[in-house]
């Protein structure tokens, strides 16, 4: 009769050796001896019936029966790893960590956390800045606030929260504000855009909804990041260009015209959680999320 499920201890020493490509890294990771693990593959391979490694040079690589069964049992691991994660951690024991870049922290988390704090009493959240590279940034954090089209980081969920719409804003401070509020939107042609390193496709996306060539467009100064382009343009610099919730408080009070309206760009603002998270939290403050960006 064939076993419904293959040796778990073996199993956990198989995706260990091919994930590692070595008895002996595996050996290491599992605190056991390089006998022990090897036992461990012979049996799962004498319950199969069929070999699952093979030597490739110095290191062991899965058969094709072994890839298939390392990849079901990678997945098997990572969601068996964070339900215990989980399960270990309650989570009214500390505050939710939520990721999200320094523009929208500054310019739109920050001015709500009132709000948040009024409408989600029980919810403690801790606030912290992604910078640089995405997947070592994720590391100890409960969410990620992000904009952007998927892929979306790898074992994370995305959860769609509004579509991201762009468009071109400036002080009534700039030189020749007045007029420029009542040109027709390819009059940002002539002007030398403010722009931003961190998203060099957002003024070629908005000219494209407005049927104009990017080709034509005359760029001014640059920043590293959008909150500094956009405090460039509140001191009159430039028309800048920007999410519509990063300035819809600026546009609201006159500190900034957004005479041309905002585009969609095909993407979306989205609150990443890790898959199976458990924590009853994060579904309100999604719906929180949510409710904020559609004001």
């Amino acid at each position: 009769m064939t076993q419904p499920l293959p040796p778990l201890t073996a199993l956990r020493a198989f995706e260990a050796t091919v994930r590692l490509g070595s008895v002996s890294a595996a050996a290491a990771e599992l605190h056991v001896t390089h006998g022990a693990v090897s036992r461990q593959l012979q049996v799962l391979e004498q319950a199969l019936g069929q070999p699952l490694l093979e030597k490739t040079g110095r290191r062991l690589s899965p058969t094709p029966a072994g890839q298939q069964l390392q990849q079901a049992a990678t997945t098997a691991f990572n969601q068996l790893r964070q339900s215990w994660q989980a399960l270990q951690r309650r989570p009214d024991d500390g505050p939710l960590v939520l990721g999200c870049s320094g523009s929208v922290l500054a310019r739109w988390m920050i001015p709500r956390l009132g709000r948040l704090a009024s409408d989600l009493p029980e919810l403690r959240v801790h606030l912290a800045v992604l910078e640089g590279d995405l997947a070592p940034a994720l590391e100890g954090l409960d969410a990620a606030l992000l904009l952007g089209q998927p892929p979306w980081p790898a074992n994370w969920q995305a959860h769609a929260l509004a579509e991201e719409r762009i468009g071109p804003v400036f002080s009534p401070q700039l030189p020749g504000a007045a007029t420029l509020r009542l040109a027709a939107p390819s009059a940002v042609l002539a002007q030398p855009v403010l722009h931003t390193t961190s998203r060099p496709q957002a003024w070629p996306s908005w000219l494209a909804s407005q049927q104009l060539a990017s080709t034509q467009m005359q760029l001014g100064a640059g920043f590293a990041h959008l909150y500094y382009l956009l405090e460039a343009a509140v001191a009159g610099l430039g028309v800048a260009i920007a999410p519509e919730p990063l300035v819809a408080d600026d546009v609201a009070s006159g500190r900034l015209l957004a005479p041309w309206g905002f585009a969609a760009t095909g993407g979306q603002w989205a609150l990443c959680t890790r898959h199976n998270h458990g924590d009853p939290r994060l579904d309100r403050l999604i719906a929180w999320l949510r409710r904020q960006l559609a004001r």
